[in-house]
């Protein structure tokens, strides 16, 4: 079984995964991608920071207007209350590195006033989605570049869960919003995680046109994939991917605080429109 094979059967199952596929090194990493939550505290090698800035910086930007910036923490006590503020993971104290990516309309709109033109379009709910988009964009790109480097990453979204605490640790000013953190660091080599399956591509590929019903045997068989990954590995979720999903979304009080979005935008200077 060649590599391909295997990596497509760990990303959707058996008898799940496309026929036919092209395939190259950055494929391979693609496919290759696992969120780590367990670190060895190996520092990272010199100029890794600005590595991961530089592949950041090369994804796209709408209108190049490049929305975001991003605050790298190293500071193990910074780290520790940022942990807490997401709910106590211990990878964001465990790794060397943890970069908070920010939804950025302050500097525009200090480029603005500067030049003495008006900024008013930064207050329409528009231009937060392309910052977030951007953002999103940047990290993304971050993340392959780290794990082409043999580091490994995760996603911290519990970022949100205290918009105005993480705010007021990292020194943002007001139009400044965390949209998410990022650990990186070294792979702990004794807790390797699995390969997560995802959707087969009939759930989420729709040719010409979007067909809702026509998903609902593939989240059935998907399904059956995620009970037997839940039970490989040793994961306490209760139900199947269906059930757990639905229950996420079930009420606000699933969504932590982050219900207080718009409070939280409000409060960091973001008057949408």
């Amino acid at each position: 079984m060649n590599p391909a094979h295997n990596l497509l059967e760990s990303r959707y199952g058996h008898d799940q995964a496309p026929h036919s596929i092209a395939w190259n090194p950055v494929l391979e990493r693609l496919l290759s991608h696992r969120s780590v939550r367990a670190y060895s505290s190996e520092p990272l090698p010199a100029g890794t920071l600005e590595t991961l800035v530089s592949a950041a910086q090369s994804a796209a930007s709408s209108s190049n207007l490049q929305l975001w910036s991003v605050v790298a923490v190293e500071d193990a006590e910074r780290r520790q209350r940022l942990s807490i503020l997401a709910g106590d993971q211990a990878h964001i104290r465990q790794a060397p590195l943890f970069l908070v990516w920010l939804a950025d309309l302050a500097r525009l709109r200090r480029v603005a006033a500067l030049r003495g033109i008006p900024a008013e379009g930064l207050d329409y709910l528009e231009m937060f989605v392309m910052a977030t988009v951007d953002a999103s964009l940047a990290a993304q790109n971050a993340v392959v570049a780290a794990e082409s480097l043999g580091l490994g990453t995760v996603y911290i979204g519990a970022m949100r869960n205290h918009p105005e605490k993480v705010a007021a640790e990292l020194g943002l000013p007001e139009g400044v919003f965390p949209v998410f953190g990022l650990v990186v660091g070294h792979p702990d080599p004794a807790a390797t995680p699995a390969v997560k399956p995802r959707l087969p591509q009939d759930a989420v590929l729709h040719r010409e046109t979007y067909r809702l019903e026509s998903q609902d045997d593939a989240v059935r068989r998907y399904d059956g994939i995620m009970s037997a990954f839940y039970s490989e590995q040793n994961m306490a979720t209760a139900g199947d991917w269906s059930e757990h999903s639905a229950r996420r979304v079930s009420g606000p009080d699933k969504l932590a605080t982050r219900v207080r979005l718009r409070e939280a935008l409000n409060a960091l200077g973001f008057k949408l429109r």
